[in-house]
């Protein structure tokens, strides 16, 4: 199924209570293989688990079976930055990109037994786009596939700051793709509410954005947020001071992402699915 779609392999650093059966642990009972404890066989009958030496022990003479957690399921989003700016890209517009990522999260989930869901967002919680969350993603991928052709107007992205009002609040491993050219303000907000979750910023950018600018000459740039176009008369100081600035942009967000534990995942370029493997093997620990 999908064969044409990138997979990832990742896992989860806590505990699930889904009741669902699933591939990580979990704090549910069930037929699983890491030992929880003791208990009587009229507390959970299942003769199956009996233990004869914990019985003869008893001086009560109560009967005892052994109790195990199972592997549980967890959920998983993809949110979408659907704002003006993700219309931007050289080869692909960013927003192509993300609907190349979150068909990925989508197979990638199933494959781990989750279920899987997806939000767009812009200066609003897009309700035309969002999916909730479902073990068998066809819906979700349908609607990522869609994303490939989306046009984002020119809006900004406030809607980050109500995302948390969207979620379960069963924990769940979030990816927010976003460019995040947004208020650093706007964006402290949008990550204090979902703290509650385990974030994975994936963070597009493109490097002609700043790196293909002329060192000298007059070129045209439009602001992707509010649609308002500029005429800038280029030398090579000020070539240089754009790209110092979107580094400092870089340091920033990064800054921000690791005061609130969230590790950002950069893609600038073609997304590799082996590199948030690696990710996940990095930052999180199993």
């Amino acid at each position: 199924m999908h064969a044409d779609i990138k997979e990832f392999s990742y896992h989860i650093g806590w505990r699930s209570r889904g009741r669902h059966a699933g591939r990580h642990v979990s704090t549910q009972r069930g037929m699983g293989m890491e030992f929880r404890g003791h208990t009587t066989l009229l507390s959970y009958p299942d003769p199956r688990r009996i233990d004869i030496r914990q019985t003869i022990r008893d001086p009560l003479e109560q009967v005892y079976v052994r109790v195990f957690n199972q592997k549980s399921a967890s959920p998983v989003f993809a949110i979408v930055d659907l704002s003006g700016s993700m219309s931007f890209g050289k080869k692909q517009s960013k927003v192509a990109l993300a609907s190349e990522i979150a068909s990925s999260i989508a197979v990638s989930a199933t494959r781990n037994s989750d279920s899987f869901g997806l939000i767009g967002f812009d200066e609003i919680v897009r309700e035309d786009w969002i999916c909730t969350s479902a073990f068998k993603p066809h819906h979700a991928l349908e609607v990522a596939e869609k994303l490939h052709e989306y046009v984002p107007a020119s809006v900004g992205s406030a809607g980050i700051q109500a995302l948390n009002q969207h979620l379960p609040r069963e924990r769940s491993l979030v990816f927010l793709i976003s460019d995040f050219h947004m208020p650093l303000e706007e964006l402290e907000n949008g990550l204090s509410l979902l703290m509650q979750h385990h974030v994975v910023p994936v963070v597009l950018w493109d490097s002609s954005e700043y790196k293909s600018l002329p060192e000298f000459g007059v070129t045209s740039v439009t602001d992707c947020e509010s649609g308002e176009k500029r005429i800038l008369f280029l030398r090579k100081d000020m070539r240089s001071q754009i790209i110092a600035s979107f580094e400092a942009r870089r340091e920033a967000i990064e800054a921000l992402f690791m005061k609130y534990n969230m590790p950002p995942f950069f893609v600038e370029g073609e997304f590799d699915a082996d590199a948030l493997t690696e990710y996940f093997h990095q930052f999180v620990a199993a």
